[in-house]
């Protein structure tokens, strides 16, 4: 390991009852499934004292009972397993695929992101929509994905002022990001187009569609198939 892109395993507290442990310096796909693979194993076999893991792109947060266990005790652990990354049983990443229309109701910043890049937005639909994006981790909402692998013909500032509401199922960009609102909430993102497809749901068997590791293709759909999907079996 070398060139500064990972870096020996860093620890620190947070509060009386939370270590932070950073496995590498930068948004990776190996770090990432580094820090997989610890949490897998973590919640294989759970440490006496443990209460929960909480995986990042780079780092992940284990919480404690104090009265059990003391950082030093985890630290030594932690290190152990990383000598045991070959034993974690990670699920088979899948590609997912995302129906979205763009623009329009959809997608009402589409032309902003266009006029930003210096692009049309066909150019920005197509390159959006040209490769797969690999979920590193998933939080802030349930179904909320980080993604990586935003195109940098793409890449687009906030809003300057967030709106008070965005619907469920929009896909934005915002820097070098993009992803979509799972539920309905407030957000500063660029909206360039809406999935009807339903991200989360409490009642499902798999209340996820997708899940960290797997990878998300969006795929360009009309306002026709838009609403088909929408009836069937979406938002």
């Amino acid at each position: 390991m070398s060139g500064g892109l990972y870096v020996e395993a860093r620890f620190r507290t947070s509060g009386d009852r939370v270590l932070l442990v950073e496995y590498g310096d930068a948004i990776d796909l190996r770090i990432n499934e580094k820090v997989r693979d610890i949490t897998a194993l973590l919640r294989k076999d759970v440490p006496a004292g443990v209460q929960l893991v909480l995986p990042a792109y780079r780092s992940l947060a284990v919480m404690y009972d104090p009265v059990v266990t003391t950082p030093v005790k985890l630290q030594a652990l932690l290190r152990g397993l990383e000598e045991r990354l070959d034993e974690a049983d990670l699920p088979a990443p899948r590609t997912v695929e995302i129906p979205v229309c763009y623009g329009g109701e959809f997608g009402p910043d589409i032309q902003q992101v266009a006029d930003h890049n210096g692009l049309d937005i066909q150019e920005v639909i197509a390159i959006h929509s040209a490769q797969p994006y690999h979920i590193y981790t998933i939080g802030f909402a349930p179904g909320f994905c980080y993604l990586g692998g935003l195109d940098r013909r793409l890449h687009t500032p906030r809003l300057a002022t967030p709106r008070v509401s965005v619907a469920a199922g929009s896909v934005g960009i915002a820097e070098a990001q993009t992803g979509i609102y799972p539920l309905d909430s407030p957000g500063g993102w660029r909206l360039i187009g809406r999935t009807p497809l339903k991200l989360f749901d409490a009642r499902r068997p798999a209340p996820f569609f997708y899940q960290t590791g797997d990878s998300l293709r969006f795929v360009a759909i009309s306002s026709q198939d838009y609403r088909r999907i929408q009836e069937k079996d979406g938002i």
